[in-house]
């Protein structure tokens, strides 16, 4: 038997795409309640999920408390998994994968002579500007009234290109701050780690990349988009048992249908959401909104008449339909991913964390994109929505046509990257090997 591979992340939701590798056997460990949300389909026969207790805050109510549900699971987590690793059977482990804002398994794989991999689930912009904390402390751009100094510039970390401080991640100078004494303890352990694994992909953000490894004492591997894009075009709403919203886009005409969420981590204000909908209703653009928590402000069916609601959908599935012309988007950086490799481009509305940063990204660097608002306390009209849709969705504008064959042309990059000869399967296969190569 090939030696095994336990993997970690700390939020519990899947962001790694295992890939098909029969050589390794890969175990998550995830806690109980989110073994009972696991799906019956059928999994490769080298992939196992081992089960901890609860010992964590439920998964559903995370986005109430999120910094005391970090501080839980900086704190519970490494007795049950160590205890876990205790039972499992030998070989050892060949390395554990985690969440790199878990900085205890570092400490845990050296008391169990077990080497670790950093998986970070963010970009790699938002990686360089949390390592270099101390320099944005140094500069006076950490810690700061973003309504003030917002439109100063960070133009001296390694790699990457100016940012204004309002752009920076929201826990530096804002909302979350509480959680970056914990942000600062983990970055402090990634050079004790062994390898470091970024959801990237290379080329779109190279010269980050180039410029930490550079001074990383530790090999990293872009691995991006890390998404579960297999199939994904081979699914579609012609058969029976195909979801009725499939269907429903079928009938739209190609490039039509404004795909809009917010994302299901954190929402923004219902005078806000009030106005988005009514915009989006104004603008007369077709639009395919998925929404749980949201979903009561369409209970009239006044606002819904050139759309469709659901409360989920397949979303790499719905983007990479053809009728999709456009992504409203939060930024996360798992949809931000699905968005590049569907090749559309996004209207963005960042509320926290990563969400500006990335919006930063899409807008200004790859130019696939237009930003919703300026800053954090203003509320945007619904005339200025609906103003914003419709130039967003013109197709035969010069800004529209540009921004879509951008879109394509990175499309054409994540595809390439994924491919046999991709810089993303060279990382993965150099990875495999280098943890299944000796045991430690």
């Amino acid at each position: 038997m090939a030696p095994q591979d336990a993997s970690y992340n700390h939020n519990l939701k899947s962001h790694i795409v295992a890939m098909p590798r029969p050589d390794v056997l890969i175990s998550f460990i995830i806690t109980e309640e989110w073994h009972g949300f696991i799906g019956s389909d059928p999994k490769p026969s080298n992939i196992e999920y081992r089960t901890i207790p609860n010992v964590i805050p439920s998964e559903m109510g995370r986005g109430k408390d999120f910094a005391g549900f970090y501080e839980v699971c900086s704190t519970k987590l490494e007795v049950p998994v160590e205890q876990l690793l205790d039972r499992l059977e030998k070989p050892k482990p060949s390395v554990i994968i985690f969440d790199t804002y878990m900085s205890w398994v570092v400490r845990l794989g050296s008391r169990k002579s077990i080497r670790v991999a950093s998986f970070f689930p963010q970009s790699a912009l938002m990686f360089s500007l949390y390592f270099h904390y101390a320099l944005l402390v140094l500069n006076g751009h950490a810690n700061v009234d973003v309504s003030g100094k917002g439109d100063e510039l960070v133009d001296y970390i390694p790699g990457v290109g100016p940012i204004n401080i309002r752009d920076l991640p929201t826990p530096i100078n804002g909302r979350g701050q509480e959680v970056m004494h914990r942000v600062q303890e983990a970055f402090s352990m990634i050079p004790k780690s062994q390898f470091l694994l970024l959801t990237s992909v290379h080329e779109l953000e190279c010269e980050i990349i180039d410029a930490l490894a550079k001074i990383l004492p530790i090999p990293i591997y872009s691995i991006g988009p890390a998404i579960p894009y297999f199939n994904v075009n081979n699914k579609n709403g012609n058969n029976k048992d195909s979801p009725l919203y499939l269907k429903w886009l079928n009938a739209q005409p190609k490039d039509s249908v404004l795909y809009i969420s917010q994302g299901s981590f954190l929402s923004t204000s219902n005078a806000q959401l009030e106005e988005i909908i009514a915009g989006v209703h104004l603008s007369g653009v077709r639009f395919f909104w998925v929404s749980l928590d949201e979903a009561s402000l369409f209970q009239n069916g006044s606002h819904i008449s050139n759309g469709v609601v659901v409360p989920w959908c397949d979303q790499l599935m719905v983007l990479a339909h053809e009728a999709i012309g456009g992504f409203w988007s939060h930024c996360g950086w798992n949809s931000t991913k699905e968005c590049v490799f569907s090749g559309h481009p996004m209207v963005c509305f960042p509320l926290v964390w990563d969400q500006q940063n990335n919006c930063k990204q899409i807008v200004e660097d790859w130019k696939i994109g237009l930003k919703v608002k300026k800053d954090d306390e203003s509320l945007v009209t619904r005339d200025e929505i609906a103003k914003l849709v419709n130039r967003f969705m013109d197709l035969e504008s010069e800004q529209g046509r540009e921004m879509r064959q951008r879109a394509k042309q990175l499309q054409e990059i994540c595809r390439r990257d994924i491919g046999r000869e991709g810089s993303s399967q060279i990382n993965i296969d150099a990875f495999v090997k280098d943890i299944t190569s000796h045991n430690s």
